[in-house]
């Protein structure tokens, strides 16, 4: 299914539900990731660059099952708030040189808020900690969109939908990890919310899951290296 946005109030809406991230909007701007950051224009197939930088073909893209992302997963958002992942600011700002370190930071600060720490994925169970607190769901295939954004290149967005589970868990989860087709990711970013069209509309809060096992520097070198 493709899913071309168009430039409206709703491009600007947050996920809503008892999970929500609670990011306060955003004006939509292009990210070196490729997250869908920027407004949709029509879609096109693939004519430069790779799938990592979204240039692909529709025929290209392939259901993917939750097993993808299975494991026990930590925020990035506290390692921003605390400066380890400073290096990886200063670095944007220099290869880029389009804005300072301290607008990089400020910028992902949109992107990775959340309050929602750790995920665990096993089977076809997400639980979602938020601390001490945990809310359990049970989740199924809802199918993917293909995104485009403004710059030309696209995006795919896995959907999944809540079979079960506890009723303070999300209704819908979205992922994003620059992949279109069954593959294990080192990473993701999630949204999440109770209505399936306003989690698709989501385009400035991204928070960003790593492997529970690395610590602070491993996961600075891991972003160092992407």
């Amino acid at each position: 299914m493709i899913r071309q946005l168009i430039p409206s109030v709703a491009a600007l809406l947050l996920c809503a539900g008892p999970l929500a991230a609670q990011s306060p909007a955003a004006p939509a701007t292009h990210h070196d990731h490729h997250h869908e950051h920027g407004q949709g224009h029509a879609s096109a197939p693939a004519a430069k660059g790779g799938v990592h930088e979204g240039y692909f073909a529709d025929e290209q893209v392939k259901p993917r099952p939750l097993s993808d992302w299975e494991g026990d997963w930590q925020s990035v958002y506290p390692y921003l708030r605390d400066g380890t992942l400073d290096p990886v600011m200063e670095a944007k700002a220099k290869t880029k040189g389009d804005k300072t370190a301290a607008a990089y930071k400020a910028y992902y600060e949109t992107g990775y808020k959340t309050d929602v720490d750790r995920i665990e994925i096993h089977g076809d169970t997400v639980t979602f900690h938020r601390g001490p607190i945990a809310a359990k769901g049970i989740y199924a295939p809802d199918g993917h969109e293909i995104l485009t954004y403004a710059k030309g290149n696209r995006g795919v967005r896995y959907s999944f939908r809540k079979t079960g589970g506890d009723a303070s868990a999300p209704g819908f989860i979205q992922f994003s990890d620059h992949r279109i087709a069954p593959e294990k990711v080192g990473h993701y970013h999630l949204y999440w919310g109770d209505d399936r069209a306003a989690v698709l509309a989501e385009l400035t809060n991204w928070p960003t899951y790593y492997p529970a096992k690395l610590d602070a520097q491993g996961i600075l070198h891991e972003m160092l290296a992407h």
